[in-house]
């Protein structure tokens, strides 16, 4: 019956004449034989994957009976949306009609759709009617939905974010481009190869299914140290928490203050170390910096109890290595994301302690203290799904690839539909691409640090209330933390939205210079100066001493100059402001040289650790 009625939509969508019988029968049997090849791959997965055929999570009409009732108990039962949705239908209707020619009033001038979404730019959606009404139908009930969750009466102010965040969810995956019977690219593609298209993204599907994560590019195009991660380095230090990699000089002389950088422990170090056009570590070596960086260890079963104390412990104890190592009494140091409110809080007890002057200058790449803003994530961060979490890390620690399909999620059209599309529907091969490789190879976290960072900082936002925290024994109040700080932003940020990520100014004190960077959390800060890409904005002369950011952000962008191109440049000079002097490259300044006891060559075995 679904091969007979797959032909029949073939038919009729494709405009396919009716053939004699003997004609159509080996066209049935080669669907037929498609059909049968992919049944037998997916009841060949779940005999191999008992327990998710158990679950009903892979029974399709299971997932379609959720969503039924859940589309039931989302009316639009308000009076004059109904009467909106109608009238806008009616005016779809006909106006499509029109623009098709097959109305009162044929459209002059060629088609031009009521609606437009990027997702539906193929010039086969506007092709046949029968295309174009259903995507534009689709895009009027979206827009209706998320109008409702918009105008929902009686909730927070947190319960309505997300019930518009799993709105926008739910109408992302309803898109008829996600189901091949609904997408003419994926028709057309299906005829052209015989289904085997359908076949190879079978393939690719069971393989995502296995391995628990959805693949974005060719794994087999990237090997560490090589063509990935690969500026010239050694480990020098190795601790339970962390190893600590000093990069080879690339000059003759290095500024005489080394640079400790902090990345996040959510994925891995090597986003500021993709290759050699977009490294931010391979240009700051080039422009004479003497650069060392953590390497996070991945969690495991024996981390169960490691919590945020240990986080900020871990980044003095590299500080302190690296001022021994180089005899210098202080350290620039960056803090990537959730490695920048760390350093903001191992800061803040630093200074509380007497300690502050081990660093000469913050960097502070899309962080955040104050949570109060803080986007789209606060979806998943109430009691109920807090609870969820802590079931999740029944091991001791948080799986990686459940944070990488909530980050996912945040970008669904982009990071799952549009890979569903192409990967699964149109069988396409994936195509080498080091930064969504970076993003694929994840990271676990310490279950009890994964779950007070988001009870204390995200859900309850105790970072930002003085003496509310502590960090072994010593209570956090930012406004202690002094240090001149450089606080850059990403003006479409997703993950620490530019609001959030402005309130850091608000929390420290001392010299602040604030950077407003186009794009986003990841292209917004690794932007080669040599791409000349997006675009900067901020306020006077980096080398100013005592430069403070306005008051408000709206007075920021009012007064801030834009500059094409990255902000590297401009934090370079930033950091020479401090002390230009340089010292020859040798001795330890050069890792692994004589009489120089190093561990083993750069990007190390925790980088490598699952």
């Amino acid at each position: 019956m679904q091969v007979g009625a797959t032909k029949a939509m073939f038919d009729a969508f494709l405009g396919h004449a009716p053939a004699p019988e003997e004609a159509v029968e080996p066209e049935r049997q080669q669907w037929q034989q498609v059909a049968e090849r992919l049944n037998a791959m997916w009841l060949r997965f779940l005999e191999e994957q008992p327990g998710m055929a158990a679950s009903g999570m892979a029974d399709p009409s299971r997932w379609m009976t959720g969503m039924s009732r859940w589309m039931e108990q989302f009316a639009l039962v308000e009076g004059e949306a109904q009467a909106r949705f109608l009238t806008d239908s009616m005016a779809l209707w006909d106006g499509v009609l029109a623009q098709m020619g097959l109305g009162e009033k044929p459209a002059e001038g060629g088609v031009s759709l009521p609606r437009k979404d990027r997702r539906f730019k193929d010039p086969k959606w506007q092709e046949q009617p029968l295309y174009t009404m259903l995507h534009q139908a689709y895009l009027l009930l979206s827009e209706q939905m998320l109008a409702a969750a918009d105008k929902a009466q009686g909730l927070s102010p947190e319960r309505k974010d997300q019930l518009r965040f799993f709105t926008r969810l739910m109408t992302e995956a309803l898109s008829p481009a996600h189901f091949p019977l609904t997408n003419p690219v994926v028709l057309e593609k299906t005829l052209q190869t015989g289904g085997e298209n359908l076949i190879r993204g079978m393939e690719h599907l069971i393989a995502d299914l296995e391995a628990g994560k959805l693949t974005h590019t060719d794994h087999s195009a990237f090997v560490l140290g090589e063509n990935i991660a690969a500026t010239p380095g050694k480990v020098i230090h190795e601790a339970p928490l962390f190893q600590l990699i000093q990069y080879s000089p690339a000059t003759e002389t290095v500024l005489k203050t080394p640079l400790v950088i902090f990345p996040p422990w959510i994925n891995r170090f090597y986003i500021l170390d993709l290759g050699p056009k977009n490294s931010f570590v391979k240009w700051a070596v080039e422009q004479g910096l003497t650069v060392c960086l953590v390497s996070w260890k991945s969690a495991d079963a024996s981390m169960a109890e490691v919590a945020w104390d240990d986080y900020i412990a871990a980044m003095e104890e590299a500080i302190d290595v690296a001022r021994d190592r180089f005899g210098v009494p202080s350290v620039h140091t960056i803090g990537y994301c959730v490695g920048g409110t760390t350093l903001a809080a191992a800061l803040a007890v630093m200074a509380r302690e007497g300690r502050a002057d081990k660093v000469a200058s913050a960097t502070y790449f899309t962080a955040q203290v104050d949570f109060a803003e803080a986007g789209e994530l606060k979806a998943f961060i109430d009691d109920q799904q807090l609870a969820v979490i802590d079931s999740l890390a029944s091991e001791g620690y948080v799986d990686g690839r459940y944070l990488a399909l909530t980050f996912n999620l945040l970008r669904s059209p982009d990071l799952i539909w549009n890979y569903v599309i192409r990967n699964y529907l149109l069988g396409e091969d994936y195509v080498p691409f080091d930064l969504l490789y970076w993003n694929g190879d994840t990271t676990n976290l310490p279950a009890r640090f994964h779950r007070e960072y988001l009870k204390n900082l995200y859900h309850d936002n105790l970072l930002v209330v003085p003496d509310a925290l502590s960090a072994n024994g010593t209570p956090i109040d930012l406004s202690r933390n002094a240090t001149p700080s450089y606080i850059q932003a990403g003006v479409e940020d997703h993950i620490a939205p530019l609001n959030s990520v402005w309130k850091l100014t608000r929390h420290l004190r001392g010299p602040i210079r604030f950077v407003l960077a186009g794009s986003g959390h990841i292209a917004g800060v690794v932007n080669h100066p040599d791409a000349k890409k997006y675009q900067y904005w901020t306020i006077g002369d980096p080398t100013d001493p005592e430069q403070k950011a306005p008051d408000t952000l709206e007075a920021f962008r009012e007064t801030s100059v834009e500059t094409p191109g990255s902000w590297w440049p401009d934090w370079i000079r930033w950091i020479e402001s401090f002390d230009a002097t340089r010292v020859k490259a040798t001795g330890k300044r050069k890792p692994g040289g004589k009489g120089d006891e190093v561990i083993e060559d750069a990007p190390g075995r925790y980088v490598r650790m699952e």
